[in-house]
C-alpha cells in the first residue's frame, strides 16, 4: 500500500488510544507505517488533510451532550467538524465512529440525544436500501453484528445525510454525508478481545455495571465482527484506488 491513511484519536487515555490505533490498522489491513497516529486530544488537527488518502476517527469517552466541557474538548470538537467538512466537500474521505457521529450530526443540524443508548456488547445492525447500494456498505450482509457501547446517539438522520444502517435500539447506526464522509454509531474496528481490553480501561465509566465485568465480557466474546472488518477493508481499498 502506498497511500497513507490517518487515524485521529479522541481518547485521553493513552493505552486505549494506542490499542484503538492497532485495531484500526488491523481492520483496515495496512502496515504500521501506512496508518499515521494523530492525538487530537493533545495536538490540533493537521492543516494539510488532503495529503492523506483517507481518515478514520476513533471513539471517545467524551459526549457531544456533555454539559460541562473543557476548552480542550470544545477545541477537539471544532477540529472534528473541520475534518468532517473537508470530507463532505470531497477533499478527503473520512469515517467517523461512535462519538464522532454525534459531532457530525450536530454540525449538520441534527439532534444528538441521550434517549438512544446501547449497552456494551454485540448489536444486530440492518442495512437500509441505500446501505445496500452504498459504495462501502454494499459489500456487507443485509444484517450483521457489530460492537456498541454509547450513552448518546443521533435522534434522526440529519439534514443532507443518507441513512445506511439502523436497528431498533438506536435507529441511526450509520449514514453518508456529501462526497466522502461516512459515520457509524457502532465500532467497526475492534475484535471481541480488543473490545474486552478496552472495557478494562473504561470499567468505571458508566457504560456497564463494573461488578458484572466478567458476564459482560463473556457476552462480548460471543460477537461475530467479520462484517465490520469488511467495511474497513472496503474503506481502505477505496482510498488506495482514488
Amino acid at each position: 500500500m502506498t497511500a497513507r491513511l490517518l487515524y485521529v484519536c479522541a481518547r485521553p487515555q493513552r493505552d486505549a488510544a494506542v490499542a484503538e490505533w492497532a485495531s484500526f490498522r488491523d481492520g483496515l489491513g495496512v502496515n504500521d507505517d501506512d496508518l499515521v497516529h494523530h492525538d487530537l486530544v493533545r495536538e490540533p488537527l493537521p492543516r494539510d488533510l488532503e495529503r492523506f488518502a483517507a481518515v478514520v476517527v476513533g471513539g471517545s469517552p467524551f459526549n457531544v451532550t456533555d454539559p460541562d466541557k473543557t476548552d480542550e474538548q470544545r477545541r477537539l470538537e471544532r477540529d472534528l467538524e473541520r475534518l468532517a467538512a473537508t470530507a463532505i466537500e470531497g477533499r478527503t474521505s473520512a469515517m467517523f465512529t461512535c462519538f464522532g457521529i454525534g459531532v457530525v450530526t450536530r454540525m449538520l443540524g441534527g439532534e444528538v440525544t441521550l434517549n438512544t443508548p446501547e449497552g456494551t456488547g454485540p448489536a444486530e445492525i440492518a442495512l437500509t436500501d441505500a446501505g445496500r447500494d452504498d459504495d462501502l456498505f454494499g459489500i456487507l450482509a443485509p444484517r450483521f453484528q457489530a460492537l456498541t457501547a454509547h450513552k448518546e446517539g443521533t435522534a434522526s438522520v440529519p439534514p443532507g445525510a443518507t441513512l445506511l444502517a439502523e436497528n431498533a435500539a438506536c435507529p441511526v447506526q450509520a449514514y453518508r454525508a456529501g462526497a466522502g464522509l461516512w459515520a457509524t454509531q457502532f465500532h467497526p474496528e475492534p475484535t471481541a478481545e480488543a473490545f474486552v481490553a478496552r472495557m478494562e480501561v473504561y470499567r468505571d465509566a458508566g457504560y456497564f455495571d463494573a461488578e458484572a465485568f466478567d458476564q459482560v465480557s463473556a457476552h462480548v466474546r460471543t460477537a461475530s465482527v467479520e462484517q465490520p472488518t469488511l467495511l474497513l477493508r472496503s474503506f481502505a481499498a477505496r482510498a488506495v484506488a482514488a
